[in-house]
């Protein structure tokens, strides 16, 4: 008798609304120490996510996936509902590495005129604008 796929409720979350909500029978998600793999039924779990590569396993066996480029945010597992809560998340084939590349580049241009005094735009905007373009150009593969 073929075992039944276990599947559990996903949710992932920016702040203009969900990315991605439904059910899924696996999440990896880019923890602060490491990559977390989870499957139905997993533990209770709380973490830190940076910037990388979100992957949700519609069906593993057909290897339906669905890969996002998130940012930074907390991830929670309970019970079998895990919930994903990110500053951005890009769908990877709705990347456009053309764009990626061209604010990757402005956002440099920013910070060195800050850094040579002749800007007073916010360091930490720009840092952020910086590694959102390099994650998507990252998870499209460009990088």
């Amino acid at each position: 008798m073929a075992e039944e796929k276990r599947r559990f409720d996903v949710s992932l979350v920016t702040p203009d609304g969900p990315a991605f909500e439904g059910e899924a029978e696996m999440i990896i998600v880019p923890g602060a120490a490491g990559e977390i793999g989870v499957l139905a039924r997993h533990a209770p779990l709380i973490a830190t996510l940076k910037a990388g590569s979100t992957r949700v396993y519609l069906d593993r066996d057909s290897e339906d996936v669905r890969e996002y480029a998130t940012g930074p945010g907390f991830f929670k597992v309970e019970q079998d509902r895990a919930i994903a809560l990110v500053d951005d998340a890009v769908l990877a084939n709705e990347i456009d590495d053309a764009r990626a590349q061209a604010q990757l580049d402005e956002a440099q241009r920013e910070l060195e005129r800050v850094e040579r005094g002749e800007s007073s735009a916010d360091r930490w905007q720009l840092e952020q604008r910086v590694k959102h373009a390099e994650n998507q150009l990252s998870v499209s593969g460009r990088t």
